[in-house]
């Protein structure tokens, strides 16, 4: 685990001696998931996993994110998670996530996440890059938005090992 996923995101850290709650685990190997460059809103993983929603996961990223990639996990309007802007920014840099300039009317002129390009639906290739279009280049992907805001078709992000049927 590296430096950044120990000082980020969550505030507090995985339980000295005790396990992890199960639904945690299971939102934190989602987040392990997401491929660099890309993003999972608190909802995508919610629906993913089929259980909570999108402030219990977020309660999980605040309580045990620093133990993955937690500035892959965000908010669905783009914006970057508050007190940890400047540290979520050099990593979205670093791995090359779209970003939109933000406003001149903008507080602090913070870059939002361009979330039609940069958000990860789960499936497809993890390596793969997105295209102009915000879908990754690879097998498998239909590239489709569904109703829900979750990219991946009507059927919302596709659990592990799941293909989307074209």
């Amino acid at each position: 685990m590296s430096q950044d996923q120990t000082d980020g995101g969550g505030s507090g850290t995985a339980p000295t001696g005790a396990e992890l709650p199960e639904y945690a685990e299971r939102v934190l190997d989602v987040a392990d998931l997401i491929p660099p460059g890309r993003v999972m809103t608190y909802g995508d993983i919610a629906e993913w996993l089929g259980e909570g929603g999108p402030r219990q996961v977020g309660r999980v990223m605040a309580l045990y994110g620093s133990a993955v990639p937690w500035w892959r996990v965000v908010r669905s309007d783009g914006t970057l998670l508050p007190a940890h802007e400047l540290r979520a920014l050099d990593h979205y840099r670093a791995e090359g996530t779209p970003l939109r300039e933000a406003s001149h009317r903008a507080e602090g002129h913070i870059p939002r996440i361009d979330m039609r390009r940069a958000r990860w639906d789960g499936g497809g290739q993890a390596d793969a890059e997105p295209d102009e279009t915000g879908s990754p280049c690879g097998p498998g992907d239909s590239g489709a938005t569904g109703g829900s805001g979750a990219t991946g078709g009507s059927g919302g992000p596709r659990g592990p090992g799941e293909k989307a049927h074209t």
